[in-house]
């Protein structure tokens, strides 16, 4: 079973220098593919980190800041618009990102220092924007759940997403943090189809894991929802009003949706995995993207890269809808996570914020 997204490993477009890193050298050794992303282990470097919580000013996003706990992802979605962020670093977009991990085993520390900063006043961090908070390497570093536990002593209002079960670990802050109105968690849930799971991603949690996940969340007294990010025309939009209605079944509240975004090097990361696993409809596919985008594989102004434009958007947005109503998620507008029960243990209590 292949257990990676990509063997591709592009040029770092920050690198003035190209090297050719599909050369067989034997270093990748499989009777049928010579590249076999499986050989390759996962190797993760510590970074100890100055700041952890990150703004953000973008309009199509509802938060202004958020934590990594990680950098590159093990989860492997080929379409994750991460994955150029991965060149910062010197290293590839491509198979770098879900097997060269950057961890941050300080974050919590560096957290409290930023939540006792006498000018800092809170607003609900999102947990796992650039990376899973629980991709697989979070089982044996715990860095999420620590950050967690500051939260929780800090009283301050957080919001997750992601495609790991192990996220059940930690249903008892979870639902601590729930009980105040200071949690909700967001599953992405892209296809209740196991084959296109494995190939689309390779290293989450199975669909039939994911609804676990919104049932156990729910019942616990957690607020759950999912989004189905991203919509990918011909390979699963016809799966649309199936995952709305499993995802209302298992206790989901909320959903929304994210058009397929192709930024910089994830277009040519995209298209190989296409031309590999769906040939026959490849061209079509990416037909359809670019009626989405203008003419262009991707469009990066805010109000459209998340949605694009045009019949195939309206429609996606209309089945949307009309199903998200029929199966009674997004009933009425989702209520604001707390942010005057903020208090710093054994100092300064911030209210009525």
């Amino acid at each position: 079973m292949k257990t990676r997204g990509t063997a591709l490993n592009p040029h770092n477009r920050f690198q003035p220098i190209a090297t050719d890193r599909q050369v067989d050298d034997g270093w990748y050794q499989d009777p049928e593919d010579t590249l076999c992303p499986d050989s390759v282990a996962t190797e993760v470097t510590d970074e100890r980190v100055r700041t952890i919580i990150s703004r953000n000013r973008s309009p199509d996003v509802p938060f202004d800041q958020s934590i990594n706990p990680y950098r590159g992802c093990e989860h492997a979605c080929i379409y994750c618009f991460a994955r150029p962020t991965h060149a910062y670093w010197d290293l590839s977009p491509g198979l770098d990102f879900e097997t060269r991990l950057i961890a941050k085993p300080n974050a919590a520390d560096q957290l409290r220092r930023e939540l006792d900063r006498p000018g800092y006043r809170p607003a609900t961090i999102a947990l796992g924007v650039n990376t899973d908070a629980y991709q697989p390497v979070e089982r044996e570093r715990g860095i999420t759940r620590q950050l967690l536990e500051v939260l929780l002593e800090y009283r301050h209002p957080v919001s997750i997403i992601t495609k790991g079960g192990l996220i059940l670990r930690d249903l008892d802050l979870l639902s601590e943090l729930a009980s105040q109105r200071l949690c909700s968690v967001r599953v992405s849930l892209t296809t209740l189809d196991n084959n296109l799971k494995r190939t689309m991603e390779p290293r989450t949690a199975a669909p039939a894991t994911r609804l676990k996940v919104l049932r156990e969340l729910s019942a616990a007294g957690v607020p759950t929802g999912i989004i189905m990010g991203p919509v990918i025309p011909f390979v699963n939009d016809h799966e649309l009003e199936r995952i709305l209605e499993a995802a209302a079944t298992a206790g989901a509240i909320r959903a929304s949706w994210i058009l397929l975004r192709l930024p910089l090097e994830l277009d040519e990361l995209f298209q190989d995995w296409l031309q590999r696993h769906f040939p026959q409809r490849a061209d079509h596919v990416m037909a359809r993207m670019r009626d989405l985008r203008g003419g262009k594989s991707y469009q990066s102004e805010f109000g459209k890269r998340m949605t694009g434009s045009g019949p195939y958007a309206d429609l996606i947005r209309q089945r949307f809808n009309r199903q998200a109503r029929a199966v009674g998620l997004n009933r009425e507008p989702e209520p604001a996570l707390r942010t005057d029960l903020f208090r710093r243990p054994g100092g300064e209590q911030l209210g009525l914020l």
